[in-house]
């Protein structure tokens, strides 16, 4: 029952802006870390950015100056704030969060993904 949706994509030109959500529903106990990853057709799957559950984050070079992850823990959301887009970018976004459904289990979910594309 335990889910996580992506919001936030589209269409957007160079140097514009995108806000991703990825809000959890269904009973969870915590979340910890999460991040969010990108994959363009024909690419490996890159991991864009992770925040951990005392909200230290990571970003990875590509996206470093321009991207930035936050979250929300009373929402169960974490946040990807992308600024000064490039073609670059465009893919597939997708949130991944470490949760525990309860203080015994333990595990990762994936979202099904939100599609942004960065083009004049």
């Amino acid at each position: 029952q335990v889910q996580f949706v992506e919001s936030g994509g589209g269409l957007v030109q160079p140097g514009g802006s995108l806000r991703l959500s990825c809000a959890a529903s269904g009973s969870i106990f915590s979340i910890n870390a999460m991040g969010w990853y990108r994959q363009a057709p024909g690419k490996q799957r890159e991991l864009v950015a992770a925040i951990t559950g005392g909200s230290d984050t990571n970003l990875a070079d590509s996206v470093k100056g321009r991207f930035s992850i936050s979250r929300d823990n009373a929402k169960n959301t974490v946040y990807l704030q992308m600024n000064s887009l490039k073609p670059e970018d465009t893919a597939v976004y997708a949130c991944k969060a470490d949760v525990w459904i309860t203080t015994m289990n333990r595990g990762a979910y994936w979202g099904q993904g939100t599609q942004v594309t960065v083009s004049s």
